[in-house]
């Protein structure tokens, strides 16, 4: 990732006393600063982004060209090739085999690359081609899980659309595979590479803000039509997609239904809805910019549909909800807020409160304003940071990722990350579900109910519909 460079963008006043000698404020931030370094030599002694992980076996070289399969191509799956094509000579990759279970979409995504691209529609047949070094995966949720597990195991490092995986004990066989493999994982939350959330992370761990106490973080839209009912298009039949193996993981199996293949983000046994799709969008990255992302302790959510968007135009109704709010709870005291909506697209803005000053930061992560609390505004600037690149974006976060392979580093949006995120995830979507708060103990990876009762994490199988 490029340097910040924040410093040429910081716009804030100084005061020196009339001898030279520093103020009371100088004083003050200087030892803030020597007790945060000092403390953040432990905190990272606990591998909170992956710094102790062993290092990947057949690491690329810096100048190494790294060939590139993708598993789903669907229009995300697509969105994916067409950027990585783009941009393959900075990169330097080479895009050399896809999968779909669609003969349409494998036809599509060998177009866009051309050439001499293998086509798949099994994709432990793709992944059994030796000199494949990294997969991008972007199938729908339920099969996350299998063909990560899939291509770790094949030697190859994984780029996973978000969430990481439909449910909770399958991010956690992603964890553990990812750790004992030591291969470079990216979740396809892109905003982990936005500059903000590094620099909020930086001043927050250099006790800029004080004790983090709450942040907020919002996706809103409003879709007039209801999210997600994309069209269906003439091709989507049985004679063209492997239905059966398309919806193997799930519990209820239905005929073929091209609504649902086409339209899965509205049907819990394909996804957990906005929680799956747009939250970790906003969750990834506050709890990236934290500076020490923990696992939760308590997470409760409600989910609504008070519009019911779908029966409006009228389209099929979808099982999820059109609005969500996820309240979590962290072992520092920390609580964090998230709102995801398709029927009202107003955004507060993203906000960490700390009981010394708070943080404002950019939507795409291109600038930070920190605002003191006035009992001390003696002690604290307020002070802007704008212009950080890179902002959010597909791009950057896909080299990012090619970067890390390359460096045998990790990722901004690594593992360590990522099942922090999905626990929260996982928990709100069984908290909303299930009417309940969700209590973790992350030593046993169990959850319990705030009286104490453990209670196992759904699975395919364990609420209906799934």
């Amino acid at each position: 990732m490029a340097p910040n460079g924040s410093e040429q963008f910081m716009n804030k006043d100084s005061y020196k006393t009339q001898d030279g000698g520093a103020t009371r404020r100088e004083f003050i931030k200087k030892s803030t600063l020597a007790a945060a370094a000092a403390a953040s030599v432990n905190i990272f002694k606990t591998p909170v982004y992956g710094q102790a992980q062993a290092p990947s076996a057949n690491v690329a070289g810096a100048n190494n060209r790294l060939r590139v399969a993708y598993i789903g191509t669907g229009n995300q799956g697509q969105f994916h090739i067409q950027n990585q094509l783009a941009n393959a000579a900075a990169n330097n990759i080479e895009q050399v085999a896809v999968c779909d279970l669609s003969k349409t979409r494998q036809a599509d995504a060998a177009k866009i690359i051309g050439g001499n691209v293998k086509t798949f529609d099994n994709y432990e047949e793709l992944l059994a081609i030796k000199d494949i070094d990294a997969v991008t995966i972007a199938t729908h949720d339920i099969w996350h899980c299998k063909t990560t597990l899939a291509a770790l195991d094949a030697g190859k490092h994984v780029y996973v659309e978000k969430p990481m995986t439909r449910y909770l004990p399958e991010a956690f066989e992603v964890y553990d595979k990812v750790k004992a493999t030591g291969k470079i994982l990216q979740v396809g939350s892109q905003g982990c590479t936005a500059q903000a959330w590094h620099k909020a992370a930086e001043l927050i761990l250099h006790g800029d803000i004080g004790t983090p106490v709450w942040a907020q973080g919002y996706y809103c839209r409003n879709s007039k039509e209801g999210e997600w009912n994309l069209p269906v298009p003439s091709w989507a039949t049985p004679a063209d997609l492997n239905w059966d193996k398309w919806q193997e993981p799930v519990k209820d199996k239905q005929a073929f239904n091209a609504e649902a293949y086409i339209r899965w983000r509205k049907y819990y046994p394909y996804c957990a809805g906005l929680l799956g799709d747009l939250a970790p969008h906003r969750l990834l990255p506050l709890m990236l910019a934290t500076g020490n992302p923990e696992f939760p302790t308590r997470v409760t959510s409600l989910g609504t549909n008070p519009v019911r968007a779908d029966k409006t135009v009228p389209n099929p109704e979808r099982q999820v909800p059109e609005q969500v709010e996820i309240l979590a709870e962290f072992p520092s005291g920390l609580t964090l807020v998230i709102v995801v909506s398709t029927i009202n697209a107003r955004s507060p803005g993203f906000v960490i409160y700390g009981h010394k000053a708070s943080l404002e930061i950019g939507t795409s992560g291109e600038r930070i304003q920190l605002i003191p609390e006035k009992p001390y505004s003696d002690d604290i600037d307020l002070a802007n940071y704008d212009g950080l690149t890179p902002i959010e974006s597909v791009p950057e976060h896909e080299k990012n990722w090619f970067e890390s392979i390359r460096g045998n580093k990790q990722p901004n949006a690594n593992i360590e990350l990522a099942i922090r995120a999905q626990v929260v995830i996982s928990l709100a979507e069984m908290s909303n579900r299930m009417n309940m708060m969700c209590v973790w103990d992350e030593k046993e990876r169990k959850i319990r109910k705030p009286d104490g009762t453990e209670i196992a994490a759904i699975t395919y199988g364990t609420l209906e519909p799934s």
